[in-house]
């Protein structure tokens, strides 16, 4: 049988080069390729996407044809190279040979490829999804055995079998969302990792207060009630007897505006109009996401949040929700600062004491500690463990924290400045007064 021509070994040592970078580079590429981004490109009908993602489901069999094919080619390489150093320069080529290859391969079949396939992921993976297609279908009883003797000796050596999941948790979500940079805008980015934290925070963060609760009391005096309908500035309002706990129901204005100006409302009417609509409750532990949900299922704006014994400790709207995700509803830039806040010349802040800590947090910019009590009252009795005197002066997560105003067993007004930006002067040590 006649040798085979110095050409064609030349030739075919170069083919066995090429396979090997082409193998070292598509099994990077497949590795690493973004699965999102081949998912989105699946579902577009991208032929090749669909090979790709359809191989990636078996990385098993995948591994194991590129790693077979990978090994056949490594194999033949050294041994074609010392065939053609050996006919070209004998015994001593053969060593330098074997020192160029091992130089060759390094840097042109492993390094090289594998870097191109690491920065462009698809522009490799996608045409080689349709070379290993048919390789796998040509190739399969070989990598079907390859597998077995190799699961076989994992499962020997207890290493479980089971696929990693490519699913996102909250907090890799809110890191992919902070990473997208130019492509999504920096509101945009703001209102979707708001959404993700509607899942920590619940109605109790963000409910008014049930000292705050407007709403009307039949009890009272009924031309007192006449103008308080007259001049609320609230489409709902609570209706109670004596008390908030004593609910009747929750009055829409558009049911008692009419009669209003006729002058012909009468108090069992209101009563009557406000037992049509039953109040809705929320457990204090609801979350925001749960509760916006619930709102959109039970078709309702508004929910008292109630505690573990049934009493009604706040109310919060569905406005108080989509307030989380998207600001202030408010498009005048002058009145962008939380309702609450009121700033001083001195660049101080004087803030009423019930304002929410996650309310004042999102419209200041501050940060404030939201892992204990919920409103900005509640913070400062807490740090200091007692009702404080006017004039008290506390620190709390660096900001000056002074007390304004105190009323009925709490902190009504208080004045707050935030801390010193670097390059203005610092904020003096807190005091108590003497």
């Amino acid at each position: 049988m006649p040798r085979p021509s110095l050409g064609l070994l030349v030739v075919t040592l170069a083919t066995l080069l090429l396979l090997a970078a082409f193998f070292a580079g598509s099994e990077t590429a497949l590795m690493s390729i973004n699965r999102y981004r081949l998912r989105h490109r699946a579902l577009a009908g991208h032929r090749g996407a669909r090979l790709a993602e359809a191989l990636l489901k078996h990385p098993d069999r995948l591994i194991g044809l590129i790693l077979l094919l990978s090994t056949v080619v490594n194999v033949l390489t050294p041994t074609l190279v010392g065939i053609i150093a050996f006919r070209i320069g004998g015994d001593f080529l053969v060593a330098a040979g074997v020192v160029a290859l091992t130089f060759v391969l390094l840097i042109f079949c492993e390094v090289a490829p594998k870097t191109f396939a690491a920065l462009h992921p698809e522009r490799l993976a996608l045409p080689a999804a349709y070379i290993y297609t048919a390789l796998l279908t040509v190739l399969y009883p070989f990598v079907w055995a390859t597998n077995l003797l190799a699961n076989g000796t994992l499962r020997l050596l207890g290493v479980p079998q089971h696929q990693a999941s490519h699913a996102l948790s909250n907090e890799e979500l809110r890191t992919v969302v902070a990473e997208a940079g130019a492509i999504i805008p920096q509101r945009g980015r703001q209102m979707l990792v708001s959404i993700l934290d509607l899942e920590k925070a619940t109605v109790e963060d963000i409910m008014v207060p049930r000292t705050e609760i407007i709403g009307v009391d039949v009890d009272d005096e009924w031309d007192k009630v006449i103008d308080q309908l007259r001049q609320s500035q609230h489409t709902r309002l609570p209706v109670y007897e004596g008390e908030i706990d004593r609910i009747i129901g929750v009055l829409h204005m558009k049911n008692v505006v009419h009669a209003l100006a006729r002058g012909r409302i009468e108090r069992a009417t209101l009563i009557q109009i406000a037992r049509d609509r039953e109040p809705y409750f929320a457990p204090a532990g609801t979350t925001l996401s749960t509760q916006l949900q619930n709102f959109q299922r039970n078709k309702r704006r508004l929910a008292f949040v109630v505690d573990e014994y049934g009493d009604i400790q706040g109310l919060v709207t569905l406005e108080d929700i989509l307030e989380e995700i998207v600001g202030e509803f408010t498009t005048d830039p002058a009145t962008m600062m939380h309702r609450d806040v009121h700033p001083e010349r001195d660049g101080s802040f004087v803030v009423n004491a019930s304002a929410t800590i996650r309310a004042l947090n999102r419209s200041m910019r501050w940060t404030l500690p939201t892992d204990g009590p919920k409103t900005l009252n509640g913070l400062i009795i807490e740090f200091l463990e007692t009702i404080p005197d006017v004039g008290t002066t506390l620190k709390v997560a660096g900001y000056m924290v002074e007390v304004l105003q105190t009323a009925e067993n709490a902190v009504k007004t208080v004045r707050i400045r935030p801390p010193s930006r670097p390059g203005e002067p610092s904020t003096p040590k807190a005091r108590a007064p003497g």
